[in-house]
């Protein structure tokens, strides 16, 4: 079985950590988030994997390589001159799926959901598509999918609303299990996103789109706030402190609760608590950051526009500050 991992947006809201990568290039734990994503397929035997390119495509291709690193084959498909959405992007690589059932994830999770239960269940089902689901606990804005009797009946713009009844109300992990015939919804060539242009289409002409549901762990690194907490959560390191490469931290500095990327220099006296250290970021001595992403000052006075998504930042010294929210 193939899978496709989608890594071509533009993670407008990581910004500035995505200005020199893509949101799957982001590091985290020591490989980048597609990493971990190629190795959590390579886990189910899922080895022969298609990655979809369009923003800063480089910075992916040289995240995974070839795929060996991470127990896969990685073919990848790009996507120029313009980005072609979730549905689109499928219809690019379409020579590459259409032969068999395939599997698609959203390159920016992390998660420990039993995909093979997932497929067990797709192919009982004998649906043309499997939605992986999961309780929305915390009522988070996320797509509500609405279920009955094992099956996708509908989707909700936001979960912002308590389903009836007062149940929890369901979220797609964007983890799916397609057949070869969902390409017979998708157009050729154009800009499309699979809700809109698959899912409903096909509910409305009867098709059953099964519903895998589970409550196993997953996090999406989306925000600037959800990287760093959840980078913390998994982390389990003493002091809450992951540093890359090369880091050098004076004996008499505070750091506490922070991801510190590739060498990082924190000054003595300096002070750092739940906040994220770009590439070669330097904390002089006696400074104090908090709650705050760090890059480098010359990474943002050459970039040409930031993303409108973007969290406000401002230049002290050689860096760039961003308070998260």
């Amino acid at each position: 079985m193939k899978a496709m991992i989608l890594a071509a947006g533009f993670g407008t809201r990581l910004f500035p950590l995505t200005i020199d990568r893509t949101k799957p290039a982001v590091p985290f734990l020591g490989k980048p988030v597609v990493g971990y994503v190629a190795e959590y397929l390579s886990r189910f035997g899922i080895r022969d994997v298609v990655v979809n390119l369009h923003h800063q495509p480089d910075s992916v291709k040289n995240a995974l390589g070839d795929g060996s690193a991470f127990g896969v084959k990685i073919h990848y498909s790009i996507e120029e001159p313009s980005i072609l959405g979730t549905a689109g992007a499928l219809d690019n690589a379409r020579e590459l799926l259409e032969d068999d059932t395939f599997v698609v994830i959203n390159g920016k999770i992390i998660t420990e959901i039993d995909i093979a239960a997932a497929i067990k269940s797709h192919k009982e089902s004998g649906a043309v598509a499997t939605m992986v689901l999961r309780p929305n606990a915390a009522n988070e804005k996320f797509t509500t999918v609405e279920t009955s009797g094992g099956s996708v009946t509908g989707f909700s713009e936001l979960a912002n609303v308590q389903p009836k009844a007062g149940g929890i109300p369901l979220m797609f992990t964007g983890i799916q299990i397609l057949e070869p015939r969902v390409f017979n919804w998708i157009p050729r060539g154009v800009y499309s996103d699979i809700v809109p242009v698959f899912y409903r289409p096909a509910l409305e002409q009867g098709e059953r789109i099964n519903a895998f549901v589970t409550d196993a762990r997953w996090f999406e690194i989306s925000t600037l706030r959800r990287y760093l907490d959840i980078s913390l959560a998994m982390s389990g390191s003493e002091g809450g402190i992951v540093s890359g490469e090369a880091c050098a931290i004076a004996d008499d500095a505070e750091v506490r609760d922070s991801i510190l990327w590739d060498r990082v220099n924190i000054e003595g006296g300096a002070f750092v608590r739940r906040s994220v250290l770009g590439d070669s970021v330097r904390v002089a001595s006696g400074a104090k950051i908090e709650n705050s992403i760090v890059v480098r000052a010359d990474l943002l006075r050459s970039c040409k526009e930031e993303p409108p998504k973007a969290q406000k930042g401002f230049f002290l010294e050689d860096n760039y500050i961003v308070p998260i929210d």
